[in-house]
């Protein structure tokens, strides 16, 4: 692939009026011209960091001590789990090329159609899922704050939580593109000074020489099917981040790809690495299976309100890109909405499923454990897209996907791709195959004695299928693609 410099490749750094921070975004999923385009690529990594920041690795990182993995065992989970933020990266190269975000490049995929469908079930309601997942986790943190400071927190005080928690998280993502750029370098240094606080304390107090007991050591062949079960929990986070196109496509046509890739790949990668380490360190020493509470043994008392401050914050970053993504799957579906309103419709929605989960019925931990089994479908939508990629040499052309008519080069048969609607099945029924989940352990699975090796297959067999129906004869966009 031939890049030009990244120096050579932006006009200006001025954000245009479409796109400026402080003022609400007026673009969604339509074509962004070059003369709006702006910025540089290194400024994913804070956009990617400040999002990643997040509560939830330090609770996947203890959870790989829990399953019965040493130190550092969990340490080798958490850095191979973590290589696919690499995939993340190599899909946001698609952005500047098109000037469209993921939701729209995805109907090269699947066509106008099969789009529509792929883009309701991953990208809106797996998204708002894990909009309510993230809500709750950050009123959880918001309701102890209280409970710290006021002994009790009563019902009004905690829905007044979840609502000021939901607008301060959905307003951003209502503003857009630019000012979640702009916020995101605070985001990051805040958070990740507070991190490295964190840290500290936990280094300390860790245990570098821990020996999993003995009722609950595993070796041999036991020992790889939780390592392969480690690797696809701490895979579950960047699989669920196929829309790296949606926060590149207004970076110049020109930029470097490879700049794109590897700043995405870090901002996922470096902050979803030491938080899953963080978390292992402290399962040294803690029971990590409620790990707010037990990580208050290892802080101080002036830094444990500082750290529930942390968690809510980090539910607030992760949630405005989530957010983000969410409205503009709903436009991609072909919601006729302004991006805006979109977004405020998934705050409702959200909201409502967070209220029913933390007030109504004990719904959180049936959700989280519903989102376990989206690893199947995740991954080979994401290696589509990447083989996508590869096989059309990244060459989208914005306006042609911005075409929904008959006369699309995207319409294909009816407005579907079998190539890309078949490869996602059969991707997705593999995976499914050797799932070792809380709700669902798949048959292969358990007869592999509970390895999970859902990650490894369900994306080799959907991009096999995917390449050899495309190079079997089903008609691709582009005439450039190789035959």
């Amino acid at each position: 692939m031939t890049t030009a410099p990244e120096k050579t490749a932006r006009p200006s750094d001025l954000e245009p009026v479409q796109d400026r921070a402080g003022r609400i975004e007026t673009h969604g999923t339509d074509y962004i011209p070059e003369q709006e385009r702006h910025g540089r690529a290194r400024s994913l990594v804070a956009v990617w960091a400040a999002s990643n920041l997040t509560y939830l690795y330090l609770v996947l990182g203890g959870t790989l001590i829990l399953l019965g993995l040493n130190l550092w065992q969990s340490i080798a989970v958490i850095l191979v789990g973590n290589l696919f933020w690499i995939a993340v990266g190599f899909l946001s190269i698609s952005g500047p090329v098109s000037g469209t975000p993921s939701e729209v490049v995805t109907r090269a995929m699947y066509g106008i159609r099969g789009n529509r469908i792929t883009n309701l079930i991953i990208g809106w309601i797996v998204g708002v899922a894990y909009e309510a997942i993230n809500l709750s986790v950050g009123a959880l943190a918001g309701f102890a704050l209280v409970d710290r400071f006021a002994g009790r927190t009563s019902l009004a005080v905690k829905i007044a939580i979840v609502i000021i928690t939901a607008i301060i998280t959905f307003v951003i993502s209502v503003y857009g593109h630019a000012t979640i750029v702009k916020l995101s370098g605070w985001f990051t240094w805040i958070l990740l000074a507070c991190i490295v606080v964190l840290a500290v304390f936990v280094i300390l107090h860790a245990d570098f020489g821990y020996v999993t007991p003995a009722k609950y050591a595993v070796h041999g062949a036991a020992l790889w099917a939780v390592a392969a079960i480690g690797v696809s929990i701490i895979a579950s986070a960047p699989l669920s981040w196929g829309t790296g196109a949606d926060y590149a496509r207004y970076l110049p046509t020109a930029v470097s790809k490879k700049a794109v890739m590897w700043w995405t790949a870090l901002g996922g990668f470096a902050p979803a690495v030491i938080l899953g380490v963080i978390g292992a360190l402290a399962g040294t020493v803690v029971d990590m299976s409620d790990p707010q509470s037990s990580l208050s043994a290892l802080l101080p008392a002036w830094f444990y309100p500082v750290f529930l401050v942390v968690i809510i914050l980090g539910s607030i970053t992760n949630n405005v890109l989530t957010a983000y993504s969410t409205g503009l799957a709903l436009l991609a579906v072909g919601i006729p909405w302004r991006r805006s309103i979109t977004v405020i419709f998934d705050a409702v929605v959200a909201v409502a499923i967070t209220g029913y989960a933390l007030f109504i019925s004990n719904f959180f931990d049936s959700l989280n454990s519903i989102l376990e089994l989206t690893v199947a479908l995740l991954g080979p939508a994401l290696t589509i897209y990447a083989v996508d990629i590869v096989l059309r040499r990244n060459a989208y052309v914005g306006l042609e996907l911005e075409d929904q008519s008959r006369r699309s080069r995207f319409w294909y048969r009816g407005g579907f791709n079998l190539a890309g609607m078949v490869a996602l099945v059969l991707g997705t029924a593999a995976a499914s195959l050797f799932l070792d989940t809380t709700l669902f352990i798949g048959p292969l699975s358990n007869a592999l004695d509970g390895a999970d090796l859902s990650v490894i297959v369900g994306p080799i067999v959907a991009g096999v299928i995917y390449v050899a129906m495309t190079r079997a004869g089903r008609r691709l966009a582009s005439p450039r693609i190789p035959a």
